[in-house]
Order: C-alpha cells, then structure tokens, then sequence
C-alpha cells in the first residue's frame, strides 16, 4: 500500500468515527494530474462540516502532513482540504448532489475500506 494511500485510509476513518455520511474515496490515478485521491464526504450541519474539517486536519498534522490549502465555509455548504496528492471534500447533502462530485469522476476507481 502507498503512503497516499495509507493517508487517505487514515482520512477516511477519521471521518467515518465522527460520523460523516457516505465517504466515498476516488483513486485519480492515471486519469488526472489534480490528485491521487479525493475523499468526499457528507456532513450533517454546518457544525458537522466544521468538526470534521477540524479532526481530518488535527489527525494528519500528527502523521506531519499540513493542509496546503482550505477553501469553502460550512455556511456555504461545501468544504475542501488540499493535501497535494489528496484532496477531502466535505459537504453539505444540497452541494454534494448538486457537485456530483462521484459522477464527474465516473472513471475513477471507488476504493472501500
């Protein structure tokens, strides 16, 4: 397994034990140069997103991997975390539909954990 990889498996239990709503993680591999992975996610409130931004980013800062750049508000419904190879994707359900984030990426490999 791949350092990315293993990192993108750490995201996604992080999200998953704080209760994220279907995680899905998007292996750009091959297909595109923005990233090896996204992680999509979909939070609960604007509370929600907020935590779970903040426990993606407390968590990876442990493994000495910093967040490259933070864009989006919890108000505006979507949130994203660029770790270069690995970008998180936090949502709101009206952006996440609206985004379809897994339809744009249909290509791409859906890996489970």
């Amino acid at each position: 397994m791949d350092l990315f990889l293993e990192l993108t498996e750490k995201i996604y239990h992080v999200l998953d034990g704080k209760k994220a709503v279907n995680i899905e993680i998007l292996s750009l591999k091959g297909i595109s140069s923005i990233a090896d992975y996204f992680v999509i996610a979909t939070a609960t409130s604007t509370t929600h997103m907020h935590a779970l931004v903040d426990y993606v980013e407390e968590a990876l800062e442990k493994s000495q991997l910093f967040v490259k750049h933070k864009e989006g508000k919890p108000l505006g419904g979507w949130m994203l975390l660029d770790y270069g190879d690995i970008v998180v994707h936090v949502f709101n359900q009206e952006m996440r539909d609206y985004y379809a984030l897994e339809r744009i990426w249909n290509d791409a490999k859906k890996i489970k954990f």
